[in-house]
């Protein structure tokens, strides 16, 4: 039975490809198709029937944001999605510090689903529409 939506645990982080796409400018496509994703354990993705390359819709209590969905390349961690550190990632981490000078990035639930007909936003339209700016 495919359901509705998945409760999972984000993970944020460094990846290579990353790292790479970064180095060769934040609006490349290297760095987009880096960025803009969200890594699943296999039987996540069918719990909420999608496949590689399905846009979901990622929510936290801080906001939501719309990335490709691939498999976890790494092994299995079911219950716990990873997106790479940049602003897609930014869009649904918060800004509380807890006294520590230093937001969370791991460890804190989400809510993904399937969004078929929803696009993943390049920066400049995810800096416009999150933040009322673009990249320049």
């Amino acid at each position: 039975m495919v359901e509705q939506k998945l409760r999972a645990t984000l993970i944020t982080g460094r990846t290579i490809e990353q790292g790479v796409g970064k180095e060769l400018g934040k609006g490349s496509v290297e760095y987009y198709d880096s960025c803009a994703v969200c890594f699943f354990d296999k039987s996540d993705m069918q719990k909420i029937g999608i496949k590689n390359g399905s846009t979901v819709k990622v929510t936290s209590k801080y906001g939501s944001v719309i990335v490709k969905a691939q498999r976890y390349p790494w092994g299995t961690n079911p219950g716990m999605v990873f997106i790479p550190c940049g602003s897609w990632a930014n869009c649904i981490t918060g800004d509380e510090t807890f006294s520590m000078g230093m937001p969370l990035f791991k460890g804190f639930p989400v809510e993904v689903e399937s969004a078929p007909n929803q696009p993943v936003l390049t920066l400049d339209e995810l800096l416009l529409k999150q933040f009322g700016r673009n990249s320049l």
